[in-house]
């Protein structure tokens, strides 16, 4: 049953007598009346009142005109709740569920029973009337099974699997299609970085898909058909023959069938990462406190298995490619995907599955629609008089009202004509919205700032896959005698990855717990985040330091070790650690429940738009830096550019984008839940 936000807790509480209530009489309040938390006036249509009891209401003689407000309001929330519990009746009836019973007789055997019965009427409250019945409620069909230990193994055992395929594919890329493909440097590093963009644009659509139509499961199988069809194109592309010249017909055959395969791989994978982690999540019961504490580790398990497919493609895969059949090679990232899919599918009995919600597009578009619908009329100052629903009704958590963008609250403004709209399907109309419904377009609107500077941060990160290893090409690719592949110091990044995780739980988290002033504090997300924007601008600055040195050293004849990388790739990984598992964390935790898989998306979208973003600078970069006269910054032959000049402008543009989200994390208000 719909009923009024209770945002504030009640002064005045009105008893209704069963003995008194029938359908064409109000009950009667008792003495006590309410004196200003009336929330709204309404005069009820059809009111059949003597004309002398509004004479006396205007007079002051007799009840007065706030307690005949009160009555007008009092009987038409009763009649409300009167026409919902037929409208529930006959819904059960239809489901062939039982008819709960009324009388006081059948009501203690119930409870003799066990069976938990609410009182058979609503309780008037100043906010509007409170349902307690349970009974009218249609029962939600749960999945009693709990998350034991295998369903979430088996997520994270598949996202190895996952990982390791996809890693196989991408750490060496730019190097299959400089070599095998015939690419120039510019053209090569550009395509990559447009692929792996839209590897990661892809994950909003896939969310979308899960969240209105298909469920996470059912998106993951359709997505990993169409990830295994494009891995076997690349891997057959491998093994065409390609001419040595550019431009050649057996090389533009080659690159066609690599290309389809890859932007099916971006397809796949998309529709996969975008609905893995939410689906893994779902496992765990967050009604039990055991399931609650493994679903807070659970999120750094899946990024360290994110992290596993880097390790592996780049000590083997990689070495393999090189060295022996790129055929080979990404013949065995296919075998890796297709043995996670075997497996995913082969696990179906262990998993709980979660449907669709609704198209989340539309909750929000109903709120802009309501809003501009009562665009003249004021925002009341008590967010008590705005509409909204138990959590009972919607079986949803109520999100806590806040102040900012308040044009958005007109939308849960009551009129009189919305009384004839409402039932206790909340938040399905378009002229009037719960104040929860708002507050998730607010979550939205608050999130964007955050999400925006993370775009800059992404295309930096974009350049361990492609101007990293070229600049690692051109260097002595041996480290104590062992040959290390340019694209194989991506798996001591992921190296670094581990040792920060190490670094932050055994060193800086209890250093900040010391200092806090009740010993309980960490970091907070948005402060990881800020921390790893600004080791990703000392990443770039150590960067074009490197690369400065080489340069010199290359005047000079000469080749330094491709150790001197080392340092550069240790501060991406602080970066990566710091904000992106701490970026995963915060989107999920600030999204509304019917939109976690469309928000965790949301952060993997700004690698994605990094990436077309770094795309975009290398053609500004190349447009104004390549004449006549210059080869340009980044060109075929980097002794004669000026990459340190690139990665100089990254790291400036890394400074600033720290100092805006600064900003905006400072006034940033995190999501309450109303309990």
């Amino acid at each position: 049953m719909v009923v009024l936000k209770r945002s504030r807790p009640s002064r005045v509480a009105i008893s209704l007598r069963a003995a008194t209530v029938t359908p064409n009489k109000s009950p009667r309040p008792r003495p006590h009346q309410p004196t200003n938390h009336v929330p709204f006036l309404f005069k009820q249509r059809g009111s059949s009142a003597p004309a002398h009891q509004s004479r006396a209401e205007g007079s002051g003689r007799g009840p007065s005109g706030e307690q005949q407000r009160f009555k007008r309001v009092q009987r038409l929330s009763l009649h409300l709740v009167l026409v919902a519990r037929e409208n529930r009746l006959a819904l059960r009836s239809r489901l062939g569920l039982r008819r709960p019973s009324a009388t006081g007789m059948e009501a203690g055997d119930a409870m003799e029973r066990g069976e938990q019965r609410g009182p058979l009427l609503p309780e008037v409250t100043s906010h509007g009337p409170k349902i307690q019945d349970d009974s009218l409620q249609v029962p939600l069909l749960k999945d009693k099974k709990r998350a034991g230990s295998k369903a979430p193994a088996v997520v994270l055992g598949f996202e190895c699997l996952e990982s390791t395929a996809f890693s196989g594919i991408s750490s060496n890329l730019v190097v299959y299609l400089e070599t095998v493909l015939h690419g120039s440097n510019l053209a090569s590093a550009s395509k990559v970085t447009t692929w792996f963009g839209t590897s990661y644009l892809t994950p909003i659509f896939g969310a979308i898909i899960a969240d209105t139509f298909l469920g996470n499961y059912n998106t993951i199988l359709v997505s990993l058909a169409v990830y295994v069809l494009g891995m076997m194109f690349v891997t057959f592309s491998a093994f065409l023959p390609t001419a040595a010249v550019l431009g050649g017909s057996s090389v533009l055959g080659a690159q066609t069938v690599a290309f389809v395969g890859l932007y099916l791989v971006a397809i796949g994978s998309g529709g996969v990462r975008s609905s893995l982690l939410p689906f893994g999540a779902e496992q765990f019961d967050d009604d039990n406190a055991t399931d609650r504490e493994s679903k807070g580790s659970f999120f750094s398990w899946f990024y360290l298995c994110v992290d596993f497919g880097p390790i592996v493609s780049g000590l083997f895969i990689v070495w393999i490619q090189n060295n022996v059949s790129w055929g080979l090679g990404f013949g065995i990232s296919t075998a890796c995907i297709a043995l996670a899919f075997g497996a995913f599918v082969l696990a179906t009995p262990m998993y709980k599955r979660r449907m669709p919600t609704g198209t989340p597009l539309k909750r929000l578009s109903q709120v802009i629609v309501a809003a501009c619908r009562k665009i003249t009329l004021r925002v009341p100052a008590d967010a008590g008089m705005l509409y909204e629903v138990s959590d009972k009704v919607d079986n949803q958590p109520k999100i806590e009202h806040t102040g900012e963008f308040s044009f958005l609250d007109k939308a849960a403004i009551i009129t009189e004509s919305d009384f004839e709209d409402i039932t206790e399907e909340a938040g399905s109309s378009w002229k009037l919205c719960t104040v929860t419904q708002v507050e998730e377009l607010k979550i939205l609107l608050r999130l964007l700032p955050i999400w925006a500077t993370s775009i800059i941060m992404s295309s930096a990160y974009a350049q361990m896959n492609t101007t990293f290893i070229q600049q690692g090409s051109v260097m002595n690719m041996s480290i104590l005698s062992v040959s290390v592949p340019a694209a194989s110091m991506g798996s001591f990044e992921v190296t670094c990855v581990l040792t920060w995780v190490l670094l932050y739980s055994k060193v800086i988290a209890p250093a900040v717990r010391s200092l806090s002033s009740n010993g309980n504090g960490e970091p907070s997300q948005l402060q990881r985040m800020g921390a790893g924007r600004l080791l990703m601008a000392l990443a770039m600055a150590v960067s074009a330091l490197v690369e400065m040195k080489r340069l010199d050293s290359a005047a000079r004849g000469e080749q330094i070790t491709i150790a001197w990388q080392i340092p550069q790739y240790f501060f991406l990984a602080g970066a990566e650690v710091f904000c992106y598992i701490a970026q995963l964390e915060f989107f999920y935790a600030e999204a509304p429940d019917t939109m976690k898989s469309t928000c965790t998306s949301l952060a993997l979208l700004t690698i994605a738009l990094g990436s077309y973003l770094s795309s975009f600078i290398y053609a500004i970069v190349a447009a104004f830096t390549t004449t006549a006269d210059s080869p340009g910054w980044i060109c075929d032959d980097l002794n004669q550019g000026h990459l340190d000049y690139f990665f100089w402008t990254m790291a400036t543009m890394c400074t600033l984008n720290f100092v805006v989200y600064s900003g905006f994390a400072k006034n940033y208000k995190l999501k309450t839940v109303v309990s």
